[in-house]
């Protein structure tokens, strides 16, 4: 059969042939409509498909959302992070002063406030970045198993440390309240009760009924009460510290060398002290979980009110223990006043009770990382344990061995300043200034196609992202070798005359 001929029309188509052929050709027209009106259909429906994938991708966002969605409002968001903030280390304050010297101690303060406050938000940052729920997480998505390890070492060996300096500030504070306000006949140490009211009875006494259970919570938005009882009490410690310091005996009053009246050159143990105070990124995760409808522009503004609000308290004490004491400042700054100073031990009344109302939130901080090891075998595929619970025998027996270690270090020293140096100048500067810009730079550089980028976008990640990150890291590592040098230095000749004055 002859193929008919075509012919090119003038618009450059070929004309469709007519005549015998005409029914395959309506047949390969139709063909065609089909496979045409399928392709649609499969477009169609690959579109549909595409939306449905997005709308599952935010319900599944949104479910996250919902599930990290704590009950904490703003307010008690805010005592928890100040409250954790505002611990130990505010009674510290002047003794790091003594050793960055005056003008040293208030740029360092502000410098660090103002680093301690945008490591904060890198840690949410970082994990939003990765799609973590815990700060161990984070650090495992960015550095595998290793980096992780190290992080929890540096979390423990923290919070445990800040529970050890509670508890001798526990023993340096209430017996000397209770001997103050009831009569010496039933205080005296050669007394039948004297026992009682001796400093280690009184570290076991008072860890034992009040810590102790209020550790045993597993909700941190329960301790919101706690925190918020224990801020007014900080109030008024500052409050009365400054107000009775200039009026004490000369004779318990040191000089300022030139110096300490600018900068001194233990400044790195200073930084390592006021660093051990400012810094709470072992709580922020579980600060921000907490927090109804939790979201980076709230937790922001959250971070800014308590690290400003905590760096005023910390200036004034620092500030005030400093020019009235001099050379003489102690790690505890209540301990340069006289134990029968009753002004002093309303403070340190309000001081004890401070620690023992803070020290639950850093033994649950403790618990979380041994929670990461214990049950590391049931985590999930990117090895997160954060959906996982304790059982209730572990979650006794770990809170129970924690409490009363910790409280068992307090007994046998008072030196609360070594204790804010060490643990300030390790775990401190890994936490606040090493880990969370390392995260943050290698989470930052997996999003740029560094190579590729265009010039402007490689200097506004130079400098926006790595060179403030870099410096970061590099002044961290400064503060942990140096101070703690220093710190194991001066011990030996230190270690003695810290206690309180009889």
């Amino acid at each position: 059969m002859s193929v008919p001929k075509t012919k090119s029309s003038s618009n450059g188509y070929t004309s469709v042939p007519q005549g015998e052929n005409q029914a395959d050709n309506l047949s390969n027209s139709e063909t065609l409509t089909n496979n045409n009106q399928e392709r649609s259909t499969d477009e169609y429906e690959l579109q549909t498909l595409n939306s449905l994938d997005y709308e599952v991708e935010n319900g599944l966002e949104e479910q996250q959302e919902e599930e990290q969605t704590g009950s904490s409002t703003m307010k008690m968001a805010f005592m928890n992070m100040a409250n954790s903030i505002l611990g130990a280390g505010i009674i510290g304050q002047p003794y790091a002063f003594r050793n960055s010297g005056l003008i040293g101690g208030i740029l360092i303060m502000i410098l660090l406030t103002v680093l301690i406050d945008w490591t904060l938000r890198l840690i949410i940052k970082n994990s939003i970045l990765s799609q973590t729920k815990s700060y161990q997480d984070t650090v495992n998505y960015c550095f595998g198993v290793w980096g992780k390890i190290v992080l929890l070492v540096s979390i423990c060996s923290f919070a445990y440390g800040g529970c050890m300096a509670f508890c001798v500030i526990i023993g340096d504070t209430i017996p000397h309240v209770l001997k103050a306000f009831i009569p010496e006949s039933i205080t005296r140490s050669d007394g039948p009760l004297g026992w009682l009211f001796a400093r280690n009875t009184i570290i076991v006494l008072f860890t034992t009924c009040i810590s102790y259970p209020l550790s045993l919570n597993r909700d941190i938005s329960k301790l919101a009460k706690a925190s918020g009882f224990a801020l007014v009490g900080m109030f008024i410690i500052v409050v009365l510290t400054i107000f009775r310091a200039p009026f004490v005996s000369p004779t318990i009053k040191g000089e300022l060398t030139v110096k300490e009246w600018t900068v001194n050159a233990n400044i790195f143990q200073g930084i390592s002290v006021i660093s051990f105070a400012l810094v709470c990124h072992h709580n922020t995760m579980f600060i921000y979980q907490s927090m109804k409808n939790p979201s980076l522009a709230k937790f922001s503004k959250l971070t800014h009110i308590s690290c400003l609000v905590s760096m005023i308290f910390c200036m004034i004490m620092a500030i005030n223990g400093l020019i009235n004491f001099g050379d003489t400042t102690k790690g505890n700054i209540l301990n340069n006043f006289k134990s029968n100073d009753n002004w002093i031990n309303i403070a340190r009344f309000c001081f004890g009770l401070n620690m023992l109302t803070t020290f639950p939130l850093e033994i649950f901080v403790v618990r979380d990382v041994l929670k990461e090891i214990i049950l590391a075998k049931k985590a999930s595929v990117d090895g997160s344990t954060a959906d996982l619970e304790l059982s209730s025998k572990q979650h006794f027996f770990i809170t129970s061995f924690l409490v009363f270690s910790s409280m068992s270090v307090a007994l046998f020293t008072c030196n609360l300043g070594m204790i804010l140096e060490l643990v300030g100048a390790t775990s401190a500067s890994l936490m606040a200034y090493i880990i969370p810009p390392l995260c943050y730079l290698k989470l930052s550089w997996n999003q740029v196609d560094y190579k590729s980028a265009m010039p402007k976008e490689k200097k506004k990640f130079i400098i926006s992202k790595a060179i403030p990150s870099i410096a970061c890291v590099l002044f961290g590592f400064a503060v942990m070798f140096i101070s703690s040098f220093m710190t194991i230095k001066n011990t030996s000749s230190d270690g003695g005359d810290h206690c309180v004055i009889d």
